[in-house]
């Protein structure tokens, strides 16, 4: 049990260090496919595999939707105002 706090904790605080990730959702999906697969039969590293991908997915999903989304003529990207 001590382990798995002492990562968790390491996990978290390397998240916390580190500025933005190129690969948006595969860290958090990673951390909760870890967690879920561990409790799942012991498959920490499988199942952070799999959360990685999904939160991939899911993010590139996301993007996909904000960028089909059309703007109002006047309006201005949040980074140009």
């Amino acid at each position: 049990m001590t382990r798995m706090l002492v990562g968790a904790a390491m996990a978290l605080a390397a998240l916390t260090a580190a500025g933005t990730a190129e690969a948006k959702g595969c860290i958090k999906g990673a951390i909760v496919g870890g967690i879920a697969g561990h409790y799942a039969g012991h498959h920490g590293l499988l199942g952070a595999a799999a959360g990685c991908a999904i939160g991939r997915h899911r993010a590139n999903a996301r993007a996909r939707q904000l960028d089909q989304q059309p703007m109002a003529p006047d309006a201005r990207p949040v980074s140009a105002r």
